[in-house]
């Protein structure tokens, strides 16, 4: 059986980016067979949790087709000794060798540092392709720290997530190494602390905090630290201080390390001996499912189609994602009635993106009708002859793009056709324009140009 599992391996080593595979299928240890069981050694409980949500399904159907035995199953034992490769992209200085730091577990769990917010942790963070490899090296951080990606250097746009895995890193690392020291600070804190600090002759104390008692620093919104020289040098020394002791870095910032024009170019070296990993705005079903977990955690009844909705009005950042679910709450519990469609329509009226120009639903429905000679109560109908439909989807395409409806609104004027109907048209239109369909360009570029017209 051995030899069907490795197979698989090499399968999804052909199939996945290379510093995926490294990150969680690699460290996975052969740790024998017991019937049709298979016994797999991993670092630590988090892998397990991963490879369960991400890849167990496929690797168990590859050992199945290549072993012929259908009720193939595993079972997990977590060796947290066990020491992870180091993946190919970390650079490190070459004068210092890097260790997997493994810190005494206390009898009891140490004190949660104050500034850690307990409702950032790694189960409550939606993963989707925007941010997959982020939180992939935060929990390979946070399983091992100061052993894997150190530094992690976490980048992206304002609500996007980077203070969610900061915070959830200090979790991640308390959960099994209960009595390490965390240090979660701003980078503006940090600057005012040293300013303290040094004015009040108490720069010891303050080296000591962020060095000698320290085995985790998180700091975010690291850019902050730009163009304060002295600020930038103290943590240039606090870096050293940390990384040459194996503990493990983290920061945060709102841009990338090229932009960094005004950040000493020694520190930004540092930066680049680990892992920069991006976050960027959530695609659509990641917004979706975002919006849903955050339904659950508020006790909100939340429909699917206004969940939806909520997704298409607001697709910048997931802050404004969950203060539009609140906003929708809140009205209507003050209306003392069930959240729907309609209402949500009302109370996020404001954040809907402005319509272009003067063009109408009804201006699109008539235009498409008239060119491809369909009545407008058939486009509006659950008919699906080849006519109607090509004409049905072309409408839901134009209206998608000159108005930039969301895929809700544009069902329900369609005679209330389901969200997913919409999407599944627009999609088909796209890709058609993509391969140069002639039939279906011609048909778009004949309504968008009665539109302009009109």
């Amino acid at each position: 059986m051995q030899e069907h599992w490795q197979s698989a391996l090499t399968d999804m080593r052909s199939k996945l980016a290379a510093e995926t595979f490294e990150t969680w299928l690699a460290p996975i240890g052969w740790g024998g067979c017991e019937g049709h069981k298979l016994r797999l050694l991993i670092p630590n409980k988090f892998y397990a949790e991963w490879i369960r949500s991400h890849y167990l399904d496929i690797l168990l159907g590859l050992v199945r087709d290549k072993s012929g035995i259908r009720d193939v199953e595993v079972c997990w034992e977590v060796r947290e000794q066990t020491e992870l490769p180091q993946p190919a992209q970390t650079v490190r200085a070459p004068e210092h060798a890097v260790r997997p730091v493994l810190l005494p577990k206390a009898a009891a769990p140490a004190r949660v540092p104050k500034d850690l917010n307990g409702k950032y942790r790694f189960d409550r963070f939606v993963v989707g392709t925007s941010n997959e490899l982020a939180h992939a090296a935060s929990i390979a951080a946070a399983a091992n720290p100061g052993a894997r990606y150190n530094p992690l250097f976490i980048y992206g746009g304002v609500g996007l997530g980077k203070t969610h895995l900061l915070n959830a890193i200090g979790y991640g690392v308390l959960d099994t190494q209960p009595n390490a020291r965390i240090v979660y600070v701003s980078a503006e804190r940090f600057t005012n602390e040293f300013i303290a600090a040094v004015k009040n002759h108490k720069i010891g104390e303050f080296r000591d905090t962020y060095r000698s008692q320290c085995d985790v620093l998180l700091v975010d919104d690291i850019q902050f630290l730009a163009t304060r020289e002295k600020t930038m040098e103290e943590f240039f020394h606090t870096f050293n201080a940390l990384y040459h002791a194996n503990k493990q870095i983290v920061v945060s910032s709102d841009v990338d390390l090229k932009q960094m024009k005004e950040m000493e170019e020694r520190l930004v070296s540092r930066f680049h001996w680990g892992l920069a990993a991006d976050i960027q705005a959530p695609e659509q079903d990641t917004r979706v499912a975002i919006v849903k977990k955050k339904a659950l955690q508020e006790d909100i009844v939340l429909p699917d189609e206004v969940a939806h909705f909520i997704a298409e009005t607001v697709d910048s950042n997931v802050r404004q994602l969950e203060g539009a679910l609140l906003r929708l709450a809140v009205a209507a519990e003050l209306r003392k009635q069930p959240i729907d469609l309609a209402s949500a329509r009302k109370a996020l009226q404001g954040l809907q993106p402005p319509r272009e120009g003067l063009i109408t639903v009804d201006d699109i429905q008539r235009a498409v009708c008239a060119y491809s000679n369909v009545a407008l109560s058939d486009l509006k109908s659950p008919r699906r002859h080849r006519s109607v439909a090509r004409a049905r989807m072309i409408a839901m395409y134009v209206c998608r793009q000159r108005l930039n409806m969301s895929y809700t609104e544009i069902g329900d004027r369609f005679g209330g056709k389901d969200h997913t109907t919409v999407l599944s048209a627009v999609h088909k239109i796209e890709a058609q324009i993509l391969s140069q369909d002639a039939d279906v360009l011609a048909n778009v570029q004949a309504v968008q140009q009665r539109l302009n017209r009109s």
